[in-house]
Formats: C-alpha cells, sequence, structure tokens
C-alpha cells in the first residue's frame, strides 16, 4: 500500500480520537497549575473536583491526563491524511476546553 493511500477508519478510532483530544486538553491546566506551584482542583481534593489538590498532584494528574491522551490518540491510529480523525480530535480539545472554561467560571 502507498504512502498516498488512505486507511479507512472504524467508528472506535473516531471516538478514541474525541476522547484523545478531551484527555490531551485537560493535562494542560493541571500540568501548569502544578509546575507553577499552586494548587488545583483534581479528582482527588476534597469534595472530588471542587476542592483544591498540591501542586505535586496537579503534576501527576496533568502527566496522568497526558499519557491517556496520547495513549487513545496512538489506538485512534490518526495521522495527517486522516482529516476526519484529525477534526475529531480538535473537537474533543475544543468541548473539553469549553467545559472547563464554563466550570471555572462556576457557570455549570
Amino acid at each position: 500500500m502507498s504512502s498516498n493511500q488512505k486507511i479507512k477508519l472504524r467508528w472506535y478510532r473516531y471516538v478514541s480520537s474525541f476522547f484523545a483530544g478531551i484527555f490531551l486538553a485537560n493535562s494542560i491546566p493541571h500540568y501548569i497549575q502544578g509546575v507553577s506551584g499552586h494548587s488545583f482542583p483534581t479528582p482527588f481534593g476534597n469534595p472530588p473536583g471542587i476542592g483544591d489538590s498540591s501542586a505535586t498532584t496537579n503534576v501527576l494528574w496533568g502527566a496522568f491526563n497526558l499519557l491517556v491522551g496520547y495513549l487513545l490518540y496512538k489506538v485512534s491510529k490518526t495521522n495527517n491524511s486522516q482529516y476526519l480523525a484529525l477534526v475529531i480530535l480538535y473537537l474533543g480539545i475544543i468541548a473539553q476546553g469549553i467545559l472547563l472554561s464554563l466550570a471555572f467560571s462556576h457557570k455549570i
């Protein structure tokens, strides 16, 4: 098969691409807050998702989200020739970004 031929992806690869975007986007605020030395909400805070966790916990949580996002990206087999899969990846990033912005502005 030549490198110019497009491989048709199965539906679950698109789902994997979307969730890769969600996890990759979620890794950013946790990792940045953690390496900046700031506490920030994680699922390990009290109450979960609302209470702040330590900077170290946020670095670890951000790294975990990055790892999961990367693994989902690899499972999705997305590459530069899969335009729909790339769009779905970016939609996952945008969706998570919007949800995070609403959550941290206390609108949801």
